[in-house]
């Protein structure tokens, strides 16, 4: 510094030299604090597909609780639409969460909403034919048994997802209590108050949605204790399911071994005993075994013996809630062996497989008293067989759909790849229809681990996709096919003026069975009354049978004309004929199809296809080999059958 600017400083009071400046700095300060204060955006928030946070909405007083001492929830989540069902399957889904034995004291179950108990349904599903699209949740706290009354929970609950999304649902719910754990269906319309399309963020109802019905469980109850956790998670220990601690254990394998070295610490040790007593505990159902003092080595495809006999397991105790003593040596069908002899048998019971999807398994008794179980994969369960109809198991053959065979037929004309461009260069008369439901699917299939899927809107298929898609539709019907043998109960076809399936000769090959001889015994002795039967005869003629076939089919069309006033129409070959599917008619001879306008009705000999399509537009044409239908007006190819 030079000698002719000398430098004098200025002292003043303390804090007055750069106030200013220190108080800009604390107003930014107190801005960031309070953008940190809000709650931050997850990665994936749902804004531009849906409404609704996706962390759920954890009260002040569970914001310090871990998540291994909130009340734990299962919440189960499926978005319906109606597709080529139609409303149809709407009102299924509500008729069905209403069935019998499903409320308290085996009474019906019993619709409310947010106001009010005993809601109408046909008011509810009224408003909601039309929509695009459907929520189905299922909401089972661990600890429902305790809750009471699951209302106040439903309605709480369903008050805090209206905040989370910004808009006013329409919703109705159904408690059910024929399971051990209490749990409550919710049907929430994919229209809101305003008729806007409900469109919720994926995130908050795969993780959001469980969130706040762990926060209401825990308000409710207060948190899980030390105690109850640590008893849970040895309860886990001697369970013939997938557990909590089948996951620990995945986790420290190595390929198919696990090592199990001393642990330091309580909390360690506690964790090592509980995982050695599951270990001990799955060696003694055949799924580990040990290889050294403390090391196991797993059996392949534990995991999925383990989640199978889980469902096995919840199969037994729904049929011990609902058919008391039903569940006693009940067989499962999937397991007869390649060589097995077909069984035959009744309808006795449905049971609840998949409630979000409305699937259910059969209980089949054959004519030795033995109860079967069969998958929903095994029959067409848009229009099941009724209670009491006669049915025929067997192992299924494992064959390819043709549309499997025309994917691949396109795939190997265009060097394994199909798109829906490449199929109308291969097949230029395929519909539109016909290819979004091969697009579909193929996706069913990917998700099944058959066929990949491009960026480029194409797919990969490989050169063993027929086997392979023909080996998913084989496990989906639990590898059994089921055919109905007799649309009517037995019992109805002892007196029954038609050609009825006990007129057959030795019919189902159970000719040792008490019940069958007897009632084959009744029919004949029925039979000899009407002067259809001769003194020494046992068996019907072919010309009989034929004229009993045709008197039942005029007497019953001639009922459902007169029902609905309306002109029977009997096709010829080269007629066709437009109108809905209305239902179905099961005679003695075999299910047909109703057909109807507001003039005419027609009667057709019934195809498992036809479930899905009650209630739509469907153009049959009587040919001299058959007959044609296909959906909606048009004729020809496409979803022609």
């Amino acid at each position: 510094m030079s000698e002719e600017t000398p430098f004098t400083p200025r002292l003043g009071r303390a804090g007055d030299q750069g106030a200013s400046s220190i108080r800009r700095s604390g107003r930014r300060l107190g801005k960031t604090a309070r953008r940190l204060a809000k709650p931050t955006k997850p990665a994936f928030t749902g804004a531009r597909f849906g409404a609704a946070r996706s962390t759920g909405s954890r009260g002040v007083r569970l914001a310090h609780l871990s998540r291994v001492h909130m009340r734990r929830v299962i919440v189960k989540v499926h978005i319906a639409r109606p597709g080529r069902s139609g409303p149809g399957l709407y009102r299924a889904h509500v008729g069905y969460l209403q069935r019998d034995g499903a409320g308290r004291d085996g009474t019906s179950g019993l619709l409310y909403d947010r106001d009010s108990e005993g809601v109408d349904p046909a008011d509810f599903l009224e408003r909601s034919e039309n929509d695009p699209h459907q929520f189905r949740i299922i909401v089972s706290p661990e600890d429902g048994a305790r809750m009471g009354d699951l209302k106040a929970a439903t309605r709480e609950l369903m008050a805090q997802m209206e905040r989370d999304t910004g808009r006013r649902l329409d919703w109705v719910a159904v408690d059910h209590h024929n399971t051990g754990h209490p749990h409550t269906h919710i049907v929430i319309r994919g229209r809101d108050a305003r008729m806007r399309d409900v469109v919720i963020a994926r995130d908050y109802l795969t993780r959001g949605l469980r969130a706040a019905a762990e926060d209401l469980a825990t308000q409710r109850l207060g948190p899980r204790r030390s105690l109850e956790i640590a008893e849970a998670r040895s309860r886990e220990v001697s369970l013939d399911r997938w557990t909590g601690l089948d996951r620990e254990i995945e986790a420290k394998l190595e390929g198919t071994r696990i090592d199990m070295p001393e642990a330091s610490g309580s909390r360690a040790r506690f964790d090592r005993a509980l995982q050695v007593g599951r270990l001990r505990h799955l060696e003694t159902l055949g799924f580990a075994r040990p290889v050294g003092p403390q090391a196991w080595e797993m059996t392949d495809g534990w995991q999925q013996q383990l989640k199978r006999a889980g469902q096995r397991g919840d199969i037994i105790r729904t049929l011990a809630a609902e058919y008391s003593g039903r569940e006693q040596g009940l067989r499962f069908v999937e397991d007869l062996g390649s060589e097995a002899s077909r069984v035959t048998g009744t309808v006795k019971a449905y049971g609840p497989e998949d409630e979000l999807r409305d699937t259910r398994y059969l209980l089949i008794e054959d004519f030795d008293g033995r109860v079967w179980h069969v998958p929903s994969g095994a029959a067409d369960m848009t229009a099941p067989p009724r209670p009491g109809a006669v049915v025929e198991l067997s192992k299924a053959a494992v064959i390819a759909r043709p549309a499997d065979r025309a994917i691949a037929a396109v795939a190997d004309a265009a060097g394994g790849v199909w798109s829906e461009e490449l199929h109308v260069r291969h097949d230029p008369g395929s519909s539109p229809e016909y290819r979004l439901s091969l697009k579909r699917r193929l996706e069913a299939l990917r998700r099944d681990g058959i066929g990949e899927r491009l960026g480029t809107g194409e797919w990969r298929i490989d050169e063993g996709f027929v086997e392979r898609a023909a080996g998913y539709e084989a496990r989906r019907a639990g590898g059994v096919r089921l055919a109905v043998l007799s649309w009517v109960p037995l019992e109805q076809q002892v007196g029954l003026n038609a050609e009825t399936w006990l007129d057959g000769n030795d019919p189902g090959g159970a000719r040792g069975s008490k019940r069958l001889g007897e009632l084959r015994q009744q029919r004949q002795a029925w039979l000899r009354q009407q002067g259809l039967l001769g003194a020494g005869d046992d068996k019907l003629s072919a010309d009989q049978r034929a004229r009993l076939r045709s008197l039942e089919l005029s007497r019953r069309t001639a009922i459902l004309a007169a029902q609905s006033s309306r002109t029977a129409l009997a096709l010829q070959p080269g007629d066709a004929f437009d109108g809905k599917l209305e239902g179905h008619l099961d005679l003695a001879s075999g299910r047909m199809a109703i057909i109807g306008n507001a003039k005419q009705f027609a009667l057709v000999p019934w195809r498992d296809a036809l479930g899905r399509q009650i209630g739509r537009e469907l153009s049959i044409r009587q040919t001299a080999t058959g007959l044609s239908w296909s959906l909606g007006a048009e004729r020809g190819r496409g979803l022609s059958r």
